[in-house]
Parts: C-alpha cells; sequence; structure tokens
C-alpha cells in the first residue's frame, strides 16, 4: 500500500510513472472524459456524488484506454501482423479500434449471443469476428489463444496483460485533476483491468481515496476471491451486465484486488435495470448494465463512502432488449 501521495511501495502495478507514460500518449489520441456531477443521484443521496463518463470514448467504453496502450507497447517489440482477442463485446471493439489505428489485422472471438450492439461496433470496425459457440468467454477465449500461436499474432488478453492496466490507471488520473477532494471511486469489476489499474494510481496520488468494487451478484467470482483471499470460481456467470461476466478469476488479479481494493459489493440484475434507467431518465445519460454497476451500488447503500463519491460509467454499449426492460 501507499504510506503518502507519490509514495508507492514495490507492490503497486502498474507504477506512477507508466500510468503517467500512458496518459501523455492516450493524450494524442484521446480527450480527457468528463466528470460531471450527478443532481438527482446527489439529492436522492445527500452527497454530492459525480459521474465519470467513460461512454465518450471513441467505441463507447473506457476499454480503448488499455487495448490502444497495450497494443502499442507490444509493437515496440517487435512486428505484429494481427491482433486477437477473446471478448463479450467492448473489448473486443477497443482492440478493433486500436488495430485499425495501427493499420494491422483484428480477430475477435466472440461468446455465442453476444450483444447485437457491442458485435455491430467490431463488425464496423474492420474486424474479422469467430463466435466460438459457447455460452460464456471461456470457450472464445480458448480458441483465441490457440489461433494465436502462429507467428506475429498478439493475443491481447485484457485479464492477463501486464501493460494494459496503465490505460485505464490514467481514468484515477483524470479524476483526480478534475475533483481533487473525491473520497471515494467506485468501480465496475469483470475481468478487474479496470479496477486495477484505478487503484493503483490512485493508491499512489491519493492513498486517502477509497476504491469500491462493484460484481453482479450472478457473477460474483471476484466478490467471493477478493472475500476469502484466493481464487474462487463460480459454475456459471450468467448476467444481463456481459461486461461484468466473468467467472474463472487469475491468481495475479486477486492478488492485487486485495491489497488494492477498500471494499466489493454485489448489485442484483434489478438494481442494474433500475440504474439504467435513473441514469437515463434523471441524468440523461445512456448507460448498459456494467456501465450503470456503480450506480446501482449507490442507489443500494452508499454508506461509508463520504463526500464526493465519483461512479465509473463504464460503458454504453446497451441492447434494445435490455434497454426494454429497463424502461419497462
Amino acid at each position: 500500500m501507499t504510506t503518502s501521495a507519490g509514495e508507492a511501495t514495490s507492490e503497486i502495478r502498474p507504477k506512477l510513472a507508466t500510468i503517467r507514460e500512458a496518459q501523455e500518449f492516450l493524450g494524442k489520441y484521446f480527450v480527457r472524459t468528463k466528470l460531471i456531477a450527478a443532481p438527482f443521484l446527489s439529492q436522492k443521496t445527500g452527497e454530492k456524488v459525480y459521474l465519470k463518463l467513460e461512454t465518450e470514448l471513441p467505441t463507447g467504453s473506457f476499454k480503448v484506454r488499455g487495448a490502444f496502450y497495450a497494443l502499442a507497447e507490444r509493437m515496440k517489440n517487435g512486428r505484429v501482423r494481427e491482433v486477437v482477442a477473446s471478448s463479450t463485446g467492448n473489448h473486443g471493439a477497443a482492440v478493433a479500434y486500436a488495430a485499425k489505428e495501427f493499420g494491422i489485422a483484428a480477430r475477435i472471438f466472440l461468446p455465442a449471443n453476444c450483444n447485437p450492439v457491442k458485435r455491430g461496433r467490431i463488425a464496423g470496425l474492420g474486424a474479422t469476428i469467430v463466435e466460438s459457440g459457447g455460452s460464456d468467454l471461456a470457450s472464445a477465449f480458448l480458441l483465441a489463444a490457440e489461433y494465436a500461436k502462429q507467428p506475429e499474432v498478439y493475443f491481447l488478453n485484457d485479464a492477463t496483460d501486464t501493460d494494459l492496466p496503465a490505460g485505464p490507471a490514467t481514468i484515477a488520473c483524470e479524476i483526480l485533476e478534475q475533483l481533487p477532494e473525491a473520497r471515494a471511486i467506485v468501480v465496475p469489476m469483470g475481468d478487474t483491468a479496470l479496477i486495477r489499474g484505478i487503484a493503483a494510481a490512485a493508491k499512489q496520488i491519493a492513498p486517502k481515496v477509497r476504491i469500491i468494487g462493484v460484481q453482479a451478484e450472478r457473477a460474483p467470482a471476484y466478490y467471493l476471491s477478493w472475500k476469502q483471499g484466493k481464487v474462487v470460481g463460480t459454475e456459471t456467470c450468467d448476467t444481463i451486465a456481459d461486461g461484468l461476466a466473468t467467472r474463472t478469476p487469475e491468481a495475479a488479479n486477486v492478488r492485487d484486488v486485495k491489497n488494492l481494493v477498500d471494499e466489493v459489493v454485489l448489485v442484483s440484475e434489478e438494481h442494474m435495470l433500475r440504474a439504467i434507467e435513473v441514469l437515463l431518465v434523471e441524468e440523461h445519460m445512456v448507460a448498459e448494465p456494467a456501465g450503470a454497476a456503480s450506480t446501482a451500488a449507490l442507489l443500494k447503500s452508499s454508506e461509508g463512502w463520504g463526500d464526493s463519491p465519483v461512479l465509473i460509467v463504464s460503458g454504453a454499449n446497451i441492447s434494445r432488449e435490455v434497454l426494454r426492460r429497463a424502461l419497462a
């Protein structure tokens, strides 16, 4: 952990210097996303609530930060003919966007019945799409890993890539520049690259900021692992929040989450549907279920978070079916 601002111990990864390098690099391609006050949520909770709008990025999700930075770092080490990824949608779109920008081919492996909005975005970016046939990410991962054994093919796995978390870590840098008085950052947890990056940056810049993770009740693998301090997998991860649908935690990620995250909460499908409705109708923001998870956690309970919590709205790529359910 960290003892004072800017004084990080060796356990925290990525290092602040690396995060600052990523921030400078990404600043050449993307403008800083907005941090806005949330009047309805503030009135309802009695706290000054803020929303960090990662939905403003080109693919409608924070994922492009990590994919862009990680692919650029890999290309420094040798030729990449094609980049591949396994994804439920947003990471795939981010990899496809980065590949198009850097002039290389992309191949995205998706589970069956993928969110059609996310699938369409990937296709629109020119990537080759391969459907694994499995209902979750596990089979897509296996196919991607096998395909990536070819020469000059790079498997950009957002759960294990060591360079990638420096990309989403830049979100915390922006938040603490935009709102120095922030006391809590509330972060959706899927493969954990987002929360590991944000937590690493925050703990090195402003150690007293609390990092709150949010998982779906129907996909609680990292919550259980955080609570028990060891890898705990689940048989299924059947949730409307495809961005949170993980069931096989990585041991290294569990260690980092355990060391850096102050609290992890679970939200139900109904909590997320309600949060989608509130964000759209009251705050005029479109969010997919994972993107609304932080708001769902706030509406459920924000006890102990302090004033000025920042909710990460991580993605906006919601299917029409889920949007209809939220507004029904």
